[in-house]
């Protein structure tokens, strides 16, 4: 099943059951799904709905750091409800190791011996880790890995 089926299964489960925060989250994720297609004229696949979601979840761990940096605690953890139910539609997070391997695995494909060659290396990482790990640390393992 496509995950945007999934999304508006889910959809109709929420309002059966009167959860508003979980209805309004998967009503504000479809929206950002058809904003996206709609800017980049494409349909929505599995690939891109995961980012789509990855950057709404990456977008509401930030808000979490500035409202309980601001004392906010109520809107902390209003996004934190947000995160967990975006999360439920993204796949498994990959575990340290499996990240450690895939890293390893994709600069001994690409040849990488510098961080001239960083972009190879994160080009093939990136379709097998979107939406299961933090890129942004991935990144700084592949830095720290490639300057070793």
């Amino acid at each position: 099943m496509s995950l945007l089926i999934q999304l508006k299964d889910e959809m109709k489960n929420a309002m059966r059951a009167k959860d508003k925060l979980r209805l309004g989250v998967i009503r504000m994720a479809l929206s950002a799904i058809k904003q996206a297609e709609i800017d980049h004229n494409t349909e929505a696949t599995d690939e891109n709905i995961i980012a789509v979601l990855t950057k709404m979840v990456k977008q509401r761990k930030e808000s979490i750091k500035m409202f309980t940096d601001g004392g906010r605690d109520d809107m902390a953890a209003n996004e934190q409800a947000e995160v967990v139910a975006l999360e439920t539609f993204l796949p498994q997070p990959l575990t340290q190791d499996e990240i450690q391997e895939l890293i390893n695995n994709a600069i001994t494909e690409s040849g990488a011996a510098s961080m001239a060659d960083m972009g190879k290396v994160m080009a093939l990482l990136k379709p097998a880790m979107q939406g299961k790990a933090d890129m942004g640390s991935v990144s700084g393992q592949v830095r720290s890995a490639l300057n070793s």
